[in-house]
């Protein structure tokens, strides 16, 4: 049965998610800053701009989800007293748009992860496209970290999307 508890638990673990997501963008930042200025390579160089890119994604994404999970979690839960139906109406199509947008966002993962990989192959061993190595190095690191992410982030919204169906079942 579906409960306040089971909106709760989901916009908590949103939320601390989202904190960690700007600790690891803020992380990267930091990296990246050390690799520029202290070890001054090629392979910096290159790894400098997927790790800022994706850095600068992570801040924003978990800043965004950190902030706005409060407010949707008191309205859900004022709803579920309150406008069950509201749930039905908004929260599931909602969800329903959030679990599509997870397919898209693992094709897209995926591929950047296969074209990092193929610039570590292609350019591990030459010392002159050690650029490229880095840029790939830290593309496939960085966005690996962004598919693990997204994979629980995924089946905490498939579970909570499960659970706002049943409250449709619960009203027949």
């Amino acid at each position: 049965m579906f409960t306040k508890a089971d909106i709760e638990k989901y916009f908590l673990d949103e939320k601390h998610a989202g904190l960690l997501f700007i600790c690891v963008g803020i992380a990267a930042i930091i990296i990246t800053l050390l690799g520029l200025f202290i070890w001054k390579t090629q392979g910096w160089k290159g790894a400098a701009i997927p790790l800022i890119a994706i850095a600068l994604i992570q801040i924003f994404v978990g800043y965004t989800v950190y902030t706005r999970s409060d407010k949707q979690r008191m309205s859900n839960v004022y709803s579920y007293d309150m406008n069950p139906a509201k749930l039905v109406k908004e929260e599931l199509p909602r969800m329903e748009t959030v679990n599509k947008n997870f397919i898209i966002y693992r094709y897209v993962e995926t591929a950047l992860i296969l074209a990092g990989i193929v610039l570590i192959i292609l350019y591990r061993t030459n010392t002159d496209k050690q650029f490229w190595f880095g840029l790939g190095l830290a593309l496939a690191i960085q966005t690996a970290l962004m598919l693990g992410a997204d994979y629980f982030a995924e089946k905490r919204a498939k579970l909570y999307t499960t659970q706002l169906k049943s409250l449709t079942k619960q009203d027949k």
